[in-house]
């Protein structure tokens, strides 16, 4: 359970106007930390290409290093849940190509996008002709971007990826890796301040070595409250596999996801099913939980056999290609094992997860009634086997396997409701 969640006191701010106080004294400290940094100052700015004078990439990976720390030591005593946190998603041809088009305006003109306000601001004229080359530039964007639309929105999409997922370690280990690289770079950047930049260094303050101690310590301790051995502690139960990220997630939102159980927010009818199958706007991902003998006897046309071993993959690969009109279903015999499937899944921050209603023993109780070839046959309530048996294995061969849905008319409560995907947001140095 979370010490202190901060998502209560969050959620009211996000529809508060008073949020737009909060946002403006944010953005007034961010200038104002920029300003007094030198940021306001192309030339100071230019000099970091130079390796003169590189305050620019220690503020930055100052900024980055310790706001990273915090919130990965936030996750990890379980005040912040980390899968609520924006991540721009990965789109790794037009990343490459706007991050040469920016660099390159860096260079040439001695700005970026944020310190070119704020050297407007002061009345500086590079920075309010650089200012008003932004805003050209996104006007030529806006006017120019249907020619290369589509590669603009697919080239190379990996969704929300992180480190932590690429590599498949823990939070920790990226943080204090993360941490050590910032460190030797402020150290070579002084050593190139020093040689080409013939700067002093014996007037800069001793306390920042300090700093950067305290900081690698908070660090380590990020890597150890976010060890496998340490995350399982206590670990919740229903949750069928060992992973850290998985389990960290659970027991954030256990809680709020159990009571949704037990509201029965998220078990779809099979009615709903069917005609969310018969509706081209959805793409439903069907995963049948079951055992592979109860799969091979029957299952719904296109439903896709899943085993906990193979959980975490697909989670990943489910939340890196997601699109706003899927919904994934699981599915098992009663609802046990899918419901089990459906936590690692809501761990892994899969959305649009739901299960079907009473399993399959329920499908086949409403499109298998008639089908001479499947007899009922009473088993304990709860025991996740199947309650019919059948004539063959024949799998999604059975009429009731993929029903008609202009056959059948339901009275039903629809439950699915699809979570939107937000769009490339901005990025850069400020």
């Amino acid at each position: 359970m979370p010490i202190f969640p901060l998502e209560p006191f969050l959620q009211p701010l996000a529809n508060n106007p008073w949020t737009y106080l909060v946002f403006g004294l944010v953005g007034f400290a961010f200038g104002y930390v920029l300003e007094i940094s030198g940021f306001g100052n192309s030339k100071k700015l230019a000099a970091q290409f130079y390796f003169k004078d590189l305050t620019v990439l220690k503020v930055m990976f100052t900024a980055i290093v310790v706001a990273m720390v915090l919130i990965f030591f936030s996750v990890g005593i379980g005040i912040l849940d980390f899968s609520k946190v924006w991540v721009n998603p990965t789109y790794f041809g037009p990343g490459i190509v706007g991050g040469l088009i920016m660099g390159v305006g860096f260079i040439v003109g001695g700005f970026c996008p944020g310190p070119s306000l704020v050297s407007a601001s002061t009345l500086k004229l590079d920075g309010i002709a650089f200012a008003l080359g932004t805003v050209f530039g996104v006007w030529a964007f806006g006017e120019t971007v249907d020619w290369y639309w589509q590669w603009w929105n697919t080239g190379g999409y990996l969704g929300r990826l992180t480190f932590m997922d690429l590599l498949n370690v823990p939070s920790g280990v990226i943080v204090v890796a993360v941490v050590l690289m910032a460190l030797f770079m402020f150290w070579g950047g002084e050593q190139l301040e020093r040689i080409i930049g013939k700067k002093d260094l014996s007037v800069e303050p001793k306390r920042r070595k300090y700093a950067a101690l305290a900081l690698f310590g908070v660090a380590v301790t990020v890597l150890i409250i976010t060890s496998p051995f340490v995350v399982n502690l206590g670990k919740p139960e229903g949750l069928i596999v060992e992973d850290t990220e998985a389990v960290t997630r659970w027991k954030l939102v256990a809680a709020e996801k159990e009571q949704v159980l037990a509201n029965r927010e998220v078990q779809i009818h099979p009615g709903e099913l069917l005609s969310s199958l018969a509706d081209d706007r959805l793409r439903i991902v069907m995963l049948d939980a079951r055992t592979e003998s109860d799969y091979n006897l029957f299952n719904l046309e296109g439903a896709r056999r899943v085993d906990p071993s193979d959980l975490l993959t697909l989670a990943n690969d489910f939340v890196a290609t997601f699109s706003p009109n899927t919904v994934y279903v699981v599915m098992s015999n009663d609802e046990a094992a899918a419901t089990e499937v459906w936590k690692v899944l809501v761990a892994k921050s899969v959305p649009n997860v739901y299960i079907l209603e009473g399993g399959v023993n329920e499908w086949l109780s409403v499109f298998g009634a008639d089908d001479p070839q499947i007899t009922p046959t009473p088993t304990a309530p709860g025991s996740d086997v199947l309650s019919y048996s059948f004539a063959a294995a024949l799998g999604d061969r059975y009429h009731a396997s993929f029903p008609s849905a202009h056959e059948y008319e339901f009275e039903y409560t629809p439950k699915i409701k699809l979570e939107l995907k937000r769009d490339k947001s901005g990025g850069g140095c400020g």
